[in-house]
Formats: C-alpha cells, sequence, structure tokens
C-alpha cells in the first residue's frame, strides 16, 4: 500500500479533516516555535493523493497528530532506520568516532540441550532461537555509547583493528594505574582531542594526559594539558571487530 493513501486511512480513521489537520499542526509550530511544522492544506492533499514525501517537519507534524511512530512511518517511504546501524558498519569511516547505539541486537534465546558453556563450540549450530532484544534493556540503567575504530586508526592495532566497534562506559572517566598484569588487562579509553577522537591506553602525568599506541603501532604518543586539550569520554568494556578483512 502506498504511504500516501496509509496516510489517509488515519486520519479518516481518527475523524480528521483537512482543516483540523493543519489546525493542529499550527498548535505544533507554535509549540516547537518553527514555522515549517505547519502542514497546509493543498499540502496534505499532496502527501496523500501525489506521492509527495513530506519533509521531516511535517513527518514530524503528522505523527504528532496521528499518535504514530515516526520510525513506522519511514517504514511506509521504504526508510529503514532500525538497519541504519548495521548498514553503516559496511561503509567504515577512517576517523575515530562516537556512534549511535543499535536500536536492537539479535541473541540466542534458546540453545540446544547438548550445549556446554564450558566448552568451545561452534554456536551457530546450537541455536535453536534467535531472538531481537532492544539494545536498552541491556544498559542495566547505564548510559553506554558506542565509539568506532576508524578504518585509518592503528592506535591499538593489533589488540583493536581498524574498523572495530567498542562499547564505552563514560562512568569510568579515571585513569587506572593500578598493576595489570598484561596488555589485555589494560584499560583502554576512549579520548576526546578536540580535533578527533584516540582509542588507546593513557596515564596522567600532572596535568598532562599522555596517549599511548600499541607497542606494535605505528603512531607514536601524544600529550595534551588535561582537560583543557582531552577529555575522556570512558572507558572500553566490549569490542566487536573483524580477526580478518571483509
Amino acid at each position: 500500500m502506498v504511504p500516501g493513501v496509509r496516510l489517509r486511512q488515519v486520519r479518516e480513521r481518527l475523524g480528521f479533516t483537512y482543516r483540523d489537520v493543519e489546525q493542529a499542526s499550527f498548535e505544533v509550530a507554535q509549540r516547537r516555535g518553527r514555522a515549517e511544522f505547519i502542514i497546509r492544506i493543498s499540502r496534505l492533499a499532496d502527501f496523500e493523493n501525489s506521492g509527495v514525501v513530506p519533509s521531516l517537519y511535517k513527518l514530524f507534524s503528522l505523527c504528532s497528530i496521528y499518535h504514530l511512530s515516526p520510525e513506522e512511518v519511514c517504514q511506509w517511504y521504504d526508510i529503514p532506520f532500525s538497519e541504519s546501524f548495521s548498514n553503516g558498519g559496511a561503509n567504515g569511516a577512517p576517523n575515530t568516532h562516537l556512534a549511535a547505539p543499535p536500536r536492537g541486537v539479535y541473541l540466542p534465546i534458546r540453545f540446544d540441550p547438548a550445549f556446554d558453556p564450558q566448552r568451545t563450540t561452534y554456536l551457530t549450530r546450537m541455536v535453536q532461537q534467535w531472538g531481537c532484544f532492544e539494545a536498552a534493556s541491556f544498559r542495566n540503567g547505564s548510559s553506554y555509547r558506542y565509539g568506532y575504530v576508524g578504518l585509518a586508526d592503528h592506535w591499538m592495532e593489533p589488540l583493536l583493528r581498524p574498523g572495530a566497534l567498542v562499547l564505552v562506559d563514560p562512568q569510568r572517566q579515571r585513569v587506572d594505574a593500578g598493576n595489570w598484569r598484561s596488555e589485555a588487562e589494560r584499560p583502554i579509553y576512549l579520548i576526546d582531542v578536540r580535533k578527533g577522537y584516540r582509542c588507546c591506553w593513557c596515564a596522567l602525568d600532572k596535568n598532562r594526559l599522555v596517549l599511548q599506541p600499541h607497542p606494535l603501532s605505528p603512531c607514536v604518543s601524544e600529550s595534551y594539558h588535561f582537560p583543557d586539550e582531552a577529555e575522556i569520554v570512558g572507558r572500553v568494556i566490549g569490542v566487536s571487530m573483524r580477526l580478518v578483512d571483509a
């Protein structure tokens, strides 16, 4: 069914006339302080009958007035926002940056009875059912952030390969100077250096934040005045990356 027909059916089901929608959009525009939210009668007719695609402002007004989910309406126009996270992962950027989190993740919810979590196994063969869960349900009350290691970022290679996706805990911004037994235990941080981001080890020397790359990396250490020139976004607590280039 074409999107315009869907919009007309929703409007008629709610009992709105064109004039009602126009008047309601004036109220939305007044609350938001922008005239772009106004939907004129002629424009609403174009949306419903002529295949015209609403602008972001008009779409917001329609979803507000009709009590619709913007993500659902975008699906009508073949814009799958729920897939933006996975689609974006195939187009790696050269620079390291913060990334928007996925809306949902697929996890195994039922395993084969023979599955033994103590043993290394071919997991795909042991999963009887996969399910999609809202990503927010895994935050456990903490607002985790996501970072993307740019394709041109070799700071932590080979420990973190370019193109890796890292999970960052912004509640853990203190530089840990504790004793770690190996490089695998040493904390990695996502650092905002104003002109970009670094995902690396770091050490605090008085008022200087020293950023340290992996010993096998071609990169060299950098030092910034802390916190004026560099800010710790958080500690990396998880990583997803390919071991072989796609």
